[in-house]
């Protein structure tokens, strides 16, 4: 069966519309990444009284968001430099789930999507399998700043 890379047929990723069904606006979703990357990053401080119970969860919520992020700007805007930043941040949560397989919440391993240049397919699989499971690797109260971003 023959399988355009956006499309997800033949494979069980989902078209994007539905993986991104559940998505916050671009906007709002480029701001809460940022901010949950400064956190990472240690440039912010986190909203949570402690710690996070699982940091290579947190980890991949951001990798997985950022990927997702990238692949929602690439479909509006399919130009080379926005489809190359789509292809390089699914590849970061590729090796992420290589490193941590047990994170992993879709039916395909990332290995398994290879019909696609890129893994953006995989990033629409997890995303929707992330949203349908209430977004899980976020342990941690949300701050009023970040409901409202």
């Amino acid at each position: 069966m023959d399988a355009t890379p956006d499309s997800g047929e033949g494979i069980g990723a989902p078209p994007p519309h539905e993986a991104y069904a559940n998505a916050p606006d671009l906007r709002r979703e480029m701001h809460q990444v940022l901010a949950l990357g400064a956190e990472r990053d240690g440039r912010q401080a986190g909203p949570g009284t402690g710690p996070l119970v699982d940091a290579a969860a947190a980890e991949r919520a951001w990798l997985l968001r950022r990927a997702a992020l990238m692949d929602r700007m690439a479909l509006d805007d399919p130009a080379p430099g926005p489809v190359a930043a789509a292809a390089e941040t699914a590849g970061q949560l590729v090796l992420h789930d290589r490193r941590h397989p047990g994170l992993a919440a879709g039916p395909h391993h990332p290995d398994a999507i290879t019909l696609a240049p890129s893994h953006r397919l995989y990033v629409r699989q997890e995303y929707a399998a992330w949203t349908a499971a209430g977004r899980p690797d976020l342990n941690r109260p949300r701050s009023d700043k970040e409901k409202d971003a």
